[in-house]
């Protein structure tokens, strides 16, 4: 099932996403005792990490019941101002008193492939199941349509049916190795909710949701849930060019 929703501003999109997270974390944890999360890096989610974080709405979640894991990470350790972890973790994490042993980085200091058998290993042991299933996965979009570091004409994506969850993905666009979740750890989550902001993305996104079905050069296609809800939540500037009908 896959639901679109366009809001007007980014801080509409920021605030619909952050009380879905609530929202979705509050239910699992009382039904379950835990709640799993996959945060994406990069620019669009970081409002969303200092909202979660001050708002008033997040203050009788939780936390300590949440668990934390990134759906990828550069490779660079974690004080390094590219990390993801380290973005995640000034602005979200600590604010919250997280407990340490529920933030399960990726350790992106060591060896790429390293990296990514080590934090496979990592989620196969935080999970009773095969594959893991993520409760949820926060996602962004790239301008090139990419999503986690599943980049375009990369080796994960132009084989994308690998037997792995993690693995480290060369991408010579930034002449850099990342390591991320495959689509096959991605599209077993119960929910995958992309947030995507901004006009420069617009066109991008026009081609992902209504275009053909071309995974090798948008990436982002290749996310569809087997079992799970996927959800889209877009501020008018990337949504304007959209014709599917909204809910």
């Amino acid at each position: 099932m896959t639901n679109i929703r366009i809001f007007p501003t980014i801080e509409e999109v920021i605030k619909k996403t952050a009380l879905q997270f609530i929202s979705s974390a509050a239910e699992v944890i009382k039904q379950h005792g835990i709640f799993s999360v996959a945060l994406s890096g990069g620019s669009t989610p970081t409002p969303l990490y200092e909202y979660l974080a001050q708002d008033s709405s997040g203050d009788n979640l939780a936390w300590n019941q949440i668990h934390f894991y990134w759906s990828d990470e550069r490779s660079v350790p974690p004080d390094h101002p590219d990390s993801n972890y380290r973005q995640v973790y000034h602005r979200l994490l600590k604010p919250r008193l997280i407990p340490s042993e529920n933030i399960h980085r990726i350790p992106g200091e060591l060896n790429p492939k390293t990296a990514a058998q080590t934090y496979q290993q990592e989620i196969m042991d935080g999970f009773n199941e095969t594959p893991p299933r993520f409760n949820l996965i926060l996602l962004g979009m790239g301008t090139d349509g990419h999503t986690a570091s599943l980049f375009p004409d990369t080796k994960v994506v132009t084989d994308p049916k690998q037997n792995k969850w993690v693995t480290a993905n060369h991408v010579p666009q930034h002449s850099s190795w990342r390591i991320t979740f495959t689509p096959s750890l991605i599209n077993a989550a119960e929910q995958v909710i992309f947030l995507v902001t901004g006009k420069s993305k617009a066109e991008t996104l026009l081609n992902v949701l209504e275009g053909p079905y071309l995974p090798e050069q948008y990436p982002s296609q290749l996310i569809k849930p087997s079992n799970g809800s996927l959800t889209w939540l877009i501020d008018q500037e990337a949504g304007r060019l959209l014709s599917a009908p909204q809910p």
